[in-house]
């Protein structure tokens, strides 16, 4: 299964420099919740609804994501590319993301995919647990074989095809998750590194 789905859109210069994949190529790493955070902070239209949504408890709806990210990326530091961390989780999301970046011109170069095999995961959630249970902690919801079994069923079923969307457009690169830290981040630098360079965008404020 994939650990995480990390997309990259990159365009013009990229430096390298020592630290993480946003600070080597000079590009930002943007996550969902961040953005949507920024977004409620910010005030702006999208913000504003996403606020009520989350006010009531809801999920905020894909169409309001991808809205949110598509305003994201067209502040000036993701003039000379960007990362979306753990997004698309859903073809739908793949797609709509796709006729976003259309309409300014640009497209992703890469999916960079972090494999993890389904039994390590889980005999490594039942150590975290067994771990916390010994030391008399409470043990985290997301680490009850249960849930995480539950989590598996909602990855196979909405965000496993993702993968094979962007294999079939020849954008996919998949890491070994289960590596050591600095070979999985050597990896993925490695992936960034290789991709092409495109003129720095001039639509961004």
């Amino acid at each position: 299964m994939s650990d995480e789905i990390g997309s990259v859109a990159t365009a013009g210069r990229r430096e390298r420099h020592a630290g993480d994949a946003n600070d080597r190529f000079s590009i930002p790493q943007l996550s969902t919740g961040d953005m949507l955070r920024e977004a409620v902070a910010e005030g702006t239209a999208s913000g504003l609804r996403v606020k009520h949504i989350m006010d009531r408890g809801e999920l905020v709806p894909d169409d309001v994501v991808v809205s949110v990210i598509a305003n994201r990326i067209d502040h000036s530091d993701a003039a000379n590319g960007f990362i979306l961390d753990g997004f698309p989780r859903t073809v739908a999301q793949a797609e709509a993301l796709d006729q976003e970046l259309a309409t300014r011109g640009i497209k992703l170069d890469a999916v960079l995919e972090l494999e993890v095999d389904e039994d390590a995961l889980l005999d490594r959630i039942k150590g975290r647990a067994e771990e916390a249970a010994n030391r008399g902690e409470p043990v985290r919801r997301d680490d009850n074989p249960e849930v995480f079994k539950t989590r598996l069923d909602v990855y196979r079923e909405q965000t496993a095809p993702v993968t094979e969307y962007y294999r079939s457009r020849g954008l996919l690169n998949i890491v070994d998750g289960l590596q050591p830290i600095d070979a999985v981040t050597e990896q993925l630098a490695a992936a960034l590194a290789a991709l092409p360079s495109h003129p720095i965008r001039s639509d961004v404020r």
